[in-house]
């Protein structure tokens, strides 16, 4: 019997997130807003959501205007649940 686990089995499916980084004041953590669309329930419209995460980013890699992929990742401070994956585009 062969033991093939993987880290996602051990730790399970985790959530990964698109978003724009919007301010990198902040050493070593992004703010970063995601928007998603959200079916009105009465009128059937769709509705433009955002809400802002903050994200780890060991290397300061990203800057403001950047699109990037999170994910999902244990306590790192009283508001970061989330670290930085890769920067899919750069701000032009």
């Amino acid at each position: 019997m062969e033991n093939n686990t993987t880290s996602e089995d051990k730790r399970g499916r985790r959530k990964i997130i698109q978003g724009v980084v919007v301010s990198d004041k902040m050493d070593k953590t992004r703010v970063v807003t995601v928007e998603r669309q959200v079916r009105h329930a009465v009128y059937k419209k769709f509705i433009k959501r955002r809400k802002n995460f903050m994200a780890h980013d060991e290397k300061n890699q990203s800057n403001v205007g950047d699109k990037v992929m999170l994910m999902e990742t244990r306590p790192l401070s009283r508001h970061k649940r989330w670290r930085l994956v890769e920067i899919i585009e750069r701000a032009k």
